[in-house]
């Protein structure tokens, strides 16, 4: 770890504090913030923060392994680069960054349909271990090209995205010129000025597009009429009728992202799902949501052992990866974390984020005397 890790930033604050001070105003919002109030976001990590873990000294104790399967896969550490939209805007040439961080520790990285890299090239940084995010085009043959560009990119897990039927609503994102159609106003180019480095890294790696998405874009639209665009082109609805179709198409590993509820894991399972991911995007899109890890113990008290249960939204740290898996997780991603890292440290922000978080959570472990991942739910102080 000692030469990938900065220890001037410790912490995760530490990270994002520096993040801050090196992104625009307009696109660390954009990154950082949740929709309405800020409730769900908030409340997210604070209850995973009530969650408690017990120690067991006195046994016999071996070493204590981070190694964790799942989805028939071995990873070197529980948790994962979870997919992000533009986030190229946020940190330029950040989705690089983190395809080959994840690629050299050993952990999933999944690309978002309307991140700022291609399926091909993340399948070439990953050598095809990248998993893809399908945000679902409303068009039939749009989605079925964009299947197989990932199955040709040997994508091992294609994820569907369940929890975007409507836009959430972001104060920040509309202040700033960020909702959809976009605009780039004079505040937003005199905070770009007060930034240098991240303008001159987007000079260097050119202004951030929807690379997959290329094939399918005309030319020449200007930021109004791209945004209408997709706003077209894609739906965020998702439903039987329109999983069926995917289901039969894909041969890989097929997991549900979003799902918030009993009802939604019972219709994962009966649609033939390997996954699913409990998430309330990151606190993005319902400020009247329930926790993920509240959801996530209503889930698993019901379908741990039918499908692979697996998290995100609101883990910060190692002890909040360790309290999650506690719960009954079988994995866990994060996205912000990961930017808040390129933010902060730019190229080498993807490997002291994964070193750092690694690090942490192993000495939750070695603390608890806890020898293997699968074990932590022994561990957890039910009230």
């Amino acid at each position: 770890m000692a030469n990938e890790f900065n220890s001037a930033y410790p912490s995760m604050d530490d990270l994002r504090n520096k993040a801050m001070q090196r992104i625009p105003k307009f696109a660390f919002e954009y990154l950082d913030g949740g929709c309405n109030e800020d409730v769900s976001i908030s409340r997210n990590t604070a209850e995973i923060r009530e969650v408690q873990l017990q120690p067991r000294y006195l046994r016999n104790n071996g070493v204590s392994s981070t190694k964790t399967k799942v989805l028939g896969m071995e990873f070197d550490a529980p948790f994962g680069i979870a997919p992000v939209g533009l986030q190229g805007l946020m940190w330029p040439n950040s989705p690089e960054i983190l395809a080959k961080a994840a690629f050299k520790h050993n952990i999933p990285f999944i690309l978002s349909t309307v991140t700022t890299m291609s399926i091909e090239r993340a399948s070439e940084l990953t050598e095809g271990n990248a998993w893809f995010q399908l945000y679902n085009p409303a068009e039939d043959s749009l989605r079925d090209d964009i299947i197989k560009r990932a199955e040709a990119a040997e994508c091992p897990v294609l994820v569907l995205l369940c929890d975007v039927p409507t836009f959430g609503y972001r104060p920040r994102d509309i202040r700033n010129g960020l909702a959809l159609p976009p605009k780039m106003s004079l505040t937003n180019i005199l905070q770009i000025l007060g930034k240098p480095t991240w303008a001159l890294n987007t000079l260097k790696y050119g202004q951030p597009t929807f690379e997959t998405l290329k094939p399918y874009t005309p030319e020449g639209l200007n930021l109004k009429q791209l945004g209408q665009f997709m706003d077209k082109t894609f739906s965020g609805r998702l439903n039987e009728e329109r999983i069926k179709p995917i289901r039969d198409k894909w041969k890989g590993k097929l997991v549900l992202k979003g799902v918030a509820s009993e009802q939604d894991t019972e219709d994962a399972i009966r649609m033939g799902f390997d996954g699913i991911i409990v998430s309330n995007h990151g606190g993005r899109q319902l400020d009247a949501a329930q926790s993920t890890i509240n959801s996530l113990a209503e889930i698993t008290a019901n379908y741990s052992g039918q499908i692979e249960i697996m998290m995100d939204s609101g883990l910060r740290s190692g002890p909040d990866i360790a309290r999650t898996m506690a719960c009954g997780a079988k994995f866990t991603f994060m996205g912000r974390s990961f930017l808040y890292g390129c933010g902060a440290l730019g190229n080498k922000g993807g490997d002291h984020t994964i070193s750092m978080l690694k690090t942490q959570f192993k000495q939750v472990m070695d603390q608890l005397c806890c020898e293997r991942v699968e074990d932590l739910p022994k561990h957890l102080i039910t009230n």
